[in-house]
């Protein structure tokens, strides 16, 4: 026997990592790429995999510590003895030296066993041509009517080029990209093992699938579910506890599917049985109905665009203290201007609309109260306070709203604003946008003016802390000390969450609104 180190991996640009989840304890028997620690940056969740098999001797970090490369994690005991532990502290030492044997290569990464699923769109794309990937770092994202799968690299190596762009679809045995190799082609072997894992959820198999002798291995081991990081995380969401999912992918891995199968499972009983009784967190659920009892159903699906949003906002609204602060603004002067601004712009090929104002607007009175433009800390007692301006709008479009960005709002004028506006719009209605285009806001704008209504209450697109709804303007009339007079009135409702802004910050806020859009020299201040 002989005890070694495990280190945390290359995790690319990364540092002081938090660990979410420590995935094994002392005495746990592990195999090799068992995950044993779930790490997650501000930018991506990924699992720390066991170098080989062995058991648990010591574990070195806890839930919360914060981590780098080659930070210790445990200490593994392994059964290969001081020759074996000794070989993968030998492996690195021994490649430079192999690789002059290898003449190098290029090598075509292609998709994988996907099931019994054909043509399935590209959803993003992960890499570009000169990026250098890891093996097992996913390349593209593919998305079926029953699953979101990613494909893994199937080795290291620089891409050449990339074959495929978001919106084409693949079926198995397209390929994605040619991937240049230090080793050339014959490294590219074990790649249908490390496709595993994406064969697997991309499969849509059934979730009644018997349990195997691996669970039984595992669960016997103490092991942790095998499952993704974002799997665990969907998981999380749900509260349903992965120990007690059965993984219908290949070698027991649990599937998203899985989640949502278990997820009903427990629900639907609890409806159906006891309609009254408290839900998770305390919250009754909607009692099951049977509508044809009464009359014609049809059961539509939802678009796409929905079912992603639909559970995001679900969370926003049980996460976040919601409170909506209504006002008005005078837009008579600045309508005008507006209008003067949208003939000349016509001209040109892009239109000026109220939302260029508002954002240039929004951008001002954020400066001035900048916990509007925060997010609340993990850790709950702390606010982030961002240095950048990044405005997402809501757009309407035949599939359902969605949030592009404009990035850098703060060092735009009113003619890049409208043109930014304009191509992130045509984009939204196209069903052209990209992962990016609706990233990074930092503050959100909803506009029901083109249609109607007087205020509403906009649920926060958490981690943001703030929404501005805009409704339908209207003259109103409007006393100026000495007589009424007729005034174009912009209703505006701010939904914030009260744990980092209370009533007063978002009625001053509304208020520096209202005063920046009553004249358009403000926006020049």
């Amino acid at each position: 026997m002989a005890t070694i180190e495990v280190k945390v991996p290359d995790i690319g640009d990364f540092k002081d990592v938090p660990v979410v989840t420590v995935l094994v304890k002392a005495g746990d028997t592990i195999s090799k790429e068992d995950p044993i620690v779930e790490l997650e940056s501000d930018k991506a969740t990924m699992e720390v995999p066991a170098p080989e098999g062995g058991t648990v001797k010591e574990v070195k970090i806890k839930e919360g510590d914060k981590v780098s490369e080659g930070s210790v994690v445990l200490m593994l005991e392994t059964a290969g003895g001081a020759g074996a532990a000794a070989a993968p502290a030998a492996a690195p030492a021994a490649a430079p030296a192999a690789a002059p044997a290898a003449a190098g290569g290029t090598v075509e990464v292609k998709v994988p066993d996907i099931g019994d699923f054909k043509d399935v769109p590209v959803v993003t794309v992960l890499v570009k041509a000169g990026d250098t990937i890891a093996k097992d770092d996913p390349i593209v994202e593919l998305e079926s009517d029953k699953a979101t799968m990613e494909v893994p690299a199937p080795q290291a190596g620089k891409v050449k080029d990339v074959k495929v762009k978001e919106g084409d679809k693949v079926s198995e045995g397209s390929v994605i990209l040619t991937l240049e190799t230090a080793g050339g082609a014959p490294a590219a072997a074990p790649a249908p093992e490390s496709a595993a894992p994406v064969s697997a959820a991309s499969a849509g198999a059934s979730s009644d699938r018997k349990p195997t002798a691996d669970d039984a291995a595992r669960a016997a081991a103490g092991g942790q579910p095998h499952a993704s990081p974002s799997v665990r995380k969907f998981a999380r969401e749900l509260g349903v506890d992965l120990s007690s999912v059965t993984g219908s992918g290949r070698k027991g891995r649990i599937l998203r599917e899985d989640i949502t199968g278990s997820f009903k499972k427990t629900a639907a009983p609890a409806a159906a049985a006891a309609p009254a009784a408290s839900g998770g967190m305390g919250i009754p659920p909607i009692p099951v109905v049977d509508f044809s009892k009464f009359g014609a159903i049809e059961n539509v699906e939802m678009a796409r665009i929905k079912k992603i949003s639909g559970p995001a906002l679900h969370r926003s609204w049980l996460n976040v203290p919601h409170v909506t602060n209504n006002d008005e603004a005078d837009i008579t002067e600045l309508d005008k201007y507006r209008k003067e601004l949208d003939t000349k712009a016509k001209e040109d090929g892009y239109r000026v609309t109220m939302l260029t104002f508002l954002i240039k607007a929004c951008v001002s009175a954020l400066k001035e109260h900048w916990e509007v433009n925060s997010s609340i800390h993990p850790d709950g007692d702390k606010l982030i306070k961002k240095s950048f301006y990044n405005i997402g709008f809501a757009a309407d479009t035949p599939n359902g709203l969605v949030v592009p960005v404009v990035k850098n709002a703060d060092s735009k004028g009113i003619i890049e604003l409208s043109k930014d506006i304009g191509t992130l719009s045509s984009k939204a209605r196209k069903g052209e946008l990209k992962g990016p285009d609706m990233q990074g806001a930092t503050f959100t704008i909803s506009s029901l003016g083109g249609i109607g209504g007087t205020s509403f209450t906009p649920i926060v697109n958490a981690p943001e802390v703030a929404i501005l709804g805009v409704s339908r303007s209207k003259m109103a009339p409007v006393w100026n000390g000495s007589e009424f007079v007729p005034r174009n009135m912009l209703p505006l409702s701010l939904s914030y969450d009260h744990r980092a802004i209370d009533g007063a910050l978002a009625a001053r806020f509304l208020v520096k609104l209202g005063t920046l859009l009553k004249d358009p020299r403000n926006l020049l201040l």
